[in-house]
């Protein structure tokens, strides 16, 4: 259950949704605190008081967008059964998740890998997706699926990248 939900007109929110907004579009380094503050119509002392800093404010974003992400991938997932083929079920989840990358315009925040930590929970849910598990394999689609929104947010045409992502194949070992 959410410990949070936005609410547009308190600062905090303002603040969340503008940071949305920026983080989502422009890489992280190049968002100034004052540009988030005139965003959300608050003090840049408010950014500070709600969430100590802009990486504050950065990870509690990008937290959620990427809990957004993880859901609708985990669900195309789902939508396959155990006992689908899962290179399908894989691939199917990497391009609705580029699809609401996409449409939410979130390709930078979710381009970039998670700042300051080398938990990766987009690897994570790759990894332990696969069946059987392959060693690095869910790094290496992150990356790869990370790469995609990277060339659109630098522009490329959002349907190569996805025809790219769909090309991609994956030949997993005969199950234990």
């Amino acid at each position: 259950m959410r410990e949070w939900i936005p609410i547009s007109t308190s600062p905090r929110g303002r603040l969340a949704l503008a940071a949305v907004k920026e983080f989502g579009t422009r890489p992280f380094d190049e968002v100034t605190v004052a540009e988030l503050a005139a965003a959300a119509k608050v003090t840049t002392g408010a950014l500070y008081h709600h969430f100590d800093s802009k990486l504050g404010l950065y990870v509690f974003v990008r937290e959620d967008v990427e809990r957004r992400l993880l859901d609708r991938m985990e669900g195309a997932m789902a939508a396959f059964g155990p006992e689908s083929d899962h290179s399908v079920a894989v691939t199917s989840a990497l391009l609705v998740g580029l699809d609401f990358a996409v449409r939410e315009g979130f390709l930078r925040i979710l381009g970039d890998p998670p700042p300051g930590t080398e938990h990766d929970r987009l690897a994570e849910m790759l990894s332990r997706s696969v069946v059987p598990a392959v060693p690095l394999l869910g790094r290496i689609l992150a990356a790869a699926w990370r790469a995609a929104l990277a060339a659109i947010a630098e522009g490329a045409e959002p349907e190569h990248a996805r025809a790219a992502v769909a090309a991609l194949r994956l030949h997993l070992p005969a199950g234990e």
